[in-house]
């Protein structure tokens, strides 16, 4: 298994990686042709996560349903 494949450690700050740089960002030396632009990618990114996170959830629905104990 590769490490890439392998579920990823929390920190107790819980890092978010590139998002988390983006937050912080000065802004100033952007253009409004380029804060356009970057409001569209970030859009895009944030429905490509979306996306991710429903198959996720419906992977995890799928994996309860089929371990989950049988009742009587």
């Amino acid at each position: 298994m590769d490490d890439d494949d392998r579920p990823r450690r929390r920190s107790p700050e819980v890092e978010l990686g590139a998002a988390s740089l983006l937050a912080s960002e000065s802004l100033e030396r952007y253009s409004l042709d380029e804060l356009g632009a970057r409001i569209a990618l970030l859009e895009a990114e944030i429905e490509r996560i979306r996306a991710h996170r429903r198959a996720a959830q419906a992977h995890m629905l799928a994996a309860d349903a089929l371990f989950r104990p049988k009742t009587p």
